[in-house]
């Protein structure tokens, strides 16, 4: 009844709440007091909620837990969007990709459509979401708003600073090359590139595949697919990544940054390829077919081998 009575009305904006502790938490976003501080990293919080959520970045540790594919994470509702995967809640009907959420769901179609709503005010490139928008305008300003507390070195994105900091970490790293993650899944799935495991089989020709991504992509070849769609030359793709990468024939965009000389690349791969150039590491000691032990410089050359030993000779 408080709320109908404007017992705890919020001067500034005239909303309503239940009692005192809850309208004094919300007056702090009005004065920006942020009493609450990381012993970590001194960065300050309205809440103590708040605190609590980010002293998980500094810990390793995840208490929610998926009980259907023993997937963890730091926070509740990382998990509990997670779970919309499995429920197929958020699912595009247009490739069956599930997403966390209906904003997300909302973007990723998108990426079907050509769709790209929100345009850059300097040079007029478009793009798919707002985020995106708001990360390129940093290319223009020049700002990096993210740094490091290990090397304080700074970032466009937190995503960006995220898989940086497990440089530092040693989180998810590799035991073969010493490669690091920003998670296990990703991880695990790198394995694959030097065991040579491909757990997924396609129902059509048997062909097996180290991802449910690379199955399902692989999949179109026999259905003839091409749901991904570039908007500028109407080229179709079977995978959004392979849409992704040929953008930047049209964009010139380049968004794998080296961390060591903050040199910028198109694709992943060649990030990977030239961060090995600081690093000293030899290519031809880490990619090995399990069948024959011939040796490669990438796993893009021993994934191309492998089809020598899994596909039917005519």
């Amino acid at each position: 009844m408080n709320i109908h009575l404007d017992k705890y009305k919020c001067t500034e904006c005239g909303r309503c709440f239940v009692n005192s502790s809850h309208l004094a938490v919300h007056r702090r976003r009005h004065t920006g007091e942020k009493p609450f501080e990381c012993t970590v990293c001194s960065k300050r919080f309205t809440t103590f909620g708040d605190l609590t959520r980010h002293s998980r970045i500094h810990s390793t540790e995840k208490l929610y837990k998926c009980y259907m594919c023993d997937k963890a994470f730091k926070h509740a509702d990382n998990l509990q969007h997670h779970m919309n995967i499995h429920r197929d809640k958020y699912r595009c009907t247009e490739c069956g990709k599930c997403c966390f959420n209906s904003r997300q769901l909302a973007e990723h179609r998108r990426s079907h459509l050509g769709e790209k709503p929100f345009e850059c005010s300097v040079c007029s490139k478009r793009f798919t979401s707002s985020r995106s928008l708001v990360r390129h305008s940093r290319t223009h300003s020049g700002e990096k708003p993210y740094s490091c507390d290990e090397c304080e070195k700074r970032f466009i994105c937190h995503h960006t600073l995220y898989q940086h900091m497990n440089i530092h970490r040693g989180n998810n790293k590799c035991t073969e090359c010493g490669k690091c993650f920003k998670n296990s899944p990703d991880l695990e799935v790198h394995r694959r590139s030097h065991s040579g495991e491909k757990p997924f089989e396609c129902t059509v020709c048997n062909k097996r595949f180290t991802t449910s991504q690379g199955v399902l992509e692989h999949s179109r070849i026999h259905s003839g697919e091409r749901p991904y769609k570039c908007h500028v030359c109407d080229k179709a793709f079977k995978g959004h990544g392979a849409l992704r990468h040929h953008m930047t024939v049209h964009t010139g965009e380049k968004r794998y940054m080296c961390h060591m000389c903050d040199k910028m690349f198109s694709r992943s791969g060649d990030l990977n390829t030239h961060i090995r150039i600081h690093t000293g590491e030899k290519l031809y000691k880490i990619y090995n077919c399990h069948m024959c032990d011939k040796a490669f410089n990438n796993c893009d050359s021993l994934y191309k081998h492998m089809r020598v030993h899994t596909e039917e000779k005519p």
